[in-house]
């Protein structure tokens, strides 16, 4: 792929939103895509968020790599960061944010205590496009106080929500990196649908994510698309045509539809059709 680098306005924008209501914040949650627990997250969080207590989340854990995902708790709590596992759909992990967040304040909240204060707790939810802060949000909530969907982008603005048992929670819109050094962190964050599709070349994306199913998910792959087990040798383009021609994606004079193809596994590798998969592990 071509070197994928922008910067545009809202992302500067948000930038400045979080740096301007940090003062008001008392602890920040941080969500990354369980199925690029690195590349998921902006290194310049690191440099803003100083000062605040801070929980990583681990979102979308059900669409991703059992196995793999525990291998990245380990990893986290080794370089002493508290990472939760989430999942939105069946609420793994909600009920551990919100006593985490409680436990990263207990001092401040003990001292309110003796004062006779009773404030609300201020936090502030920040990610990358895409990983599911306003779907967390409404699942903490119970209700849907945080605009959602499945393309990077929804939130435009802040929100703030106030949620249960004396919480306030900030949601920001997604922000990525200015420009990627590594094209291997863009293309991981394309696949998940960070970035969206109309600025990239999908059919190049989705040949190189079928070589990585091909060398580190090859039954999930056979099994999905019905295609011969010996696949060791073929390349995406080569495993492109013949799962649209599976697919049904034929046109006249029975050329392949590689653009309908590409679309289709795309789709079904980000909804997990596939199968559970993580696109990177910890180094040892």
């Amino acid at each position: 792929m071509d070197n994928l680098q922008w910067y545009p306005g809202h992302m500067a924008k948000t930038r400045r939103l979080i740096e301007e209501n940090l003062k008001y914040i008392d602890a920040v949650v941080e969500i990354t895509d369980a199925r690029v627990p690195l590349s998921g997250r902006n290194p310049c969080f690191d440099d803003i968020i100083t000062s605040k207590p801070r929980v990583i989340i681990m979102n979308k854990t059900d669409l991703a790599d059992p196995d793999i995902s525990k291998e990245w708790s380990e990893y986290f709590k080794h370089i002493g960061l508290n990472v939760i596992p989430v999942s939105c759909e069946s609420g793994l992990g909600i009920k551990e944010l919100t006593s985490q967040i409680r436990n990263s304040l207990s001092e401040r909240l003990q001292k309110d205590a003796l004062r006779g204060v009773n404030r609300p707790i201020r936090i502030m939810m920040i990610g990358i496009p895409n990983v599911g802060k306003s779907t967390l949000i409404n699942r903490i909530s119970k209700k849907a106080a945080a605009k959602t969907g499945d393309r990077p982008g929804v939130t435009k603005s802040k929100q703030w929500v106030r949620l249960q048992n004396g919480l306030e929670m900030l949601d920001t819109p997604g922000i990525l990196p200015p420009k990627f050094d590594n094209q291997e962190i863009a293309e991981k964050l394309a696949y998940t649908g960070a970035i969206r599709d109309e600025i990239i070349d999908c059919e190049l994306l989705c040949c190189e994510l079928l070589e990585f199913l091909r060398d580190n998910y090859p039954q999930k792959l056979i099994e999905r698309y019905k295609i011969d087990s010996n696949i060791s040798d073929k390349q995406g383009y080569d495993l492109l045509l013949l799962i649209g021609k599976r697919r049904g994606c034929v046109i006249s004079g029975g050329e392949i539809d590689t653009q309908r193809a590409s679309a289709i596994i795309l789709d079904e590798f980000r909804s997990s059709k596939i199968g559970r998969i993580t696109l990177e592990r910890p180094e040892k």
